[in-house]
């Protein structure tokens, strides 16, 4: 196997049916990964186990609720069931409520942080036993731009962010000896439905976004596939408990 060949290899990807996740799939099934594609929509994922297996990789679908531990349990039995093995988890579901802090409700606050947080544990702690039987395994969290900076209208997904980054570092440490790297990726603003909304509920974003990001643009979902193939990859075997920015720049200025 060369540094990033991922032929053999089995993802599980949550949310995988659009934007990042998506991105993140196509790039691992460009490097030969077979993919289950776990996210609530049915219908956008058919479109892209479509699209997935038009790049050469087996791919299905299994609709999950990330943050209900039976689900998550399920969608292993469906993973295992289908393909014999996980190899790569990629924690990529995700939401976000837009209010001032004041503003939000309690079940609110619980919505964002079990479906960004809660998930990324749940998930990881289901394919855990599994990694180590195999003996190798790699996790993938999806943070953010907020897991750095804060921002007024985004307090229940800057704290399940910021969360991100820690839980990754313990399971990195936790986990390390049973050789399965844990690593975060903090994506930029990118290009999907949710920073789409974001723009429209937050007067000049957009504006603000590209004066900041030195590469003047969004990122695409495309623009999340190199580093994901990297970290899934044995070309990360010694790299764990990192949390990457793929962000065009934005992070690095004053």
């Amino acid at each position: 196997m060369t540094l990033f060949d991922l032929k053999g290899r089995i993802a599980i990807v949550t949310g995988g049916n659009g934007g990042i996740g998506l991105g993140m799939a196509r790039g691992l099934a460009q490097a030969g990964a077979t993919i289950m594609v776990a996210a609530r929509n049915a219908e956008k994922g058919r479109a892209a186990i479509q699209e997935l297996e038009r790049l050469g990789g087996p791919a299905r679908f299994c609709g999950v609720d990330v943050a209900d531990a039976a689900s998550v349990e399920a969608m292993l039995r469906t993973t295992l069931d289908a393909f014999g093995g996980v190899d790569i988890l990629i924690n990529n579901a995700g939401t976000n409520i837009r209010k001032q802090p004041h503003e939000y409700t309690l079940e609110e606050w619980h919505t964002v942080l079990h479906t960004n947080l809660t998930s990324a544990f749940l998930c990881s702690q289901a394919v855990y036993p599994v990694m180590k039987k195999a003996g190798r395994g790699k996790i993938i969290n999806i943070g953010s731009m907020m897991s750095i900076f804060g921002a007024s209208f985004a307090a229940p997904y800057a704290a399940s962010k910021g969360g991100i980054v820690q839980l990754t570092k313990a399971t990195a440490s936790a986990w390390a000896l049973d050789n399965i790297q844990v690593n975060a990726v903090l994506p930029g603003w990118i290009d999907t439905e949710l920073t789409q909304a974001a723009r429209r509920q937050v007067a000049g974003l957009h504006e603000r976004v590209v004066a900041r990001t030195p590469t003047g643009r969004w990122g695409t979902g495309d623009d999340m596939a190199g580093v994901a193939v990297f970290l899934a990859s044995p070309a990360s075997d010694f790299v764990t408990g990192t949390a990457i920015p793929v962000d065009g720049g934005y992070s690095i200025q004053g």
